[in-house]
């Protein structure tokens, strides 16, 4: 059986197949998905699994180097923005490195999906919880 934290076999294995600069998108329950793009459905209800609790067992397993988020969601959603932006402080410190965040309008995010190797939906109903990680290298 499988040690790590991350127990989803789908987002471990396409985590295992990413390389340097390969994008993975944990978005809320309403962002659209593109049909041409893997999709993994958590979604369970509402808030189940959370955004956050999803984003926080993905950045174990993913080494990240940027991540784009969209500009609303400071706005709209300030308190998930706040977490998310903990989330990244602790993953830097953990692992002594910066991350990029690249802010993008909604409709451009939306855009960007596309070139995600999958899209992980959660049970999140916050507003504009969604975020694109790049991959970054171990070595």
């Amino acid at each position: 059986m499988k040690k790590g934290i991350l127990l989803n076999s789908r987002i471990s294995h396409v985590i295992s197949k990413m390389g340097h600069t390969d994008m993975l998108t944990i978005c809320d329950s309403g962002l659209p998905i593109p049909e041409e793009t893997e999709r993994i459905d958590l979604a369970l209800t509402k808030g189940i699994p959370s955004f956050l609790d999803t984003l926080n067992v993905v950045l174990e397993e993913l080494k990240i180097e940027e991540v784009i988020i969209v500009k609303e969601m400071k706005e709209v959603s300030p308190h998930m923005y706040d977490e998310v932006m903990k989330v990244l402080r602790r993953i830097e410190e953990k692992d002594n490195m910066q991350i990029k965040v690249v802010e993008v309008d909604h409709e451009e995010f939306k855009t960007v999906t596309k070139e995600s190797k999958c899209i992980v939906r959660t049970g999140e109903h916050t507003p504009y919880a969604n975020i694109i990680l790049k991959s970054g290298v171990v070595f």
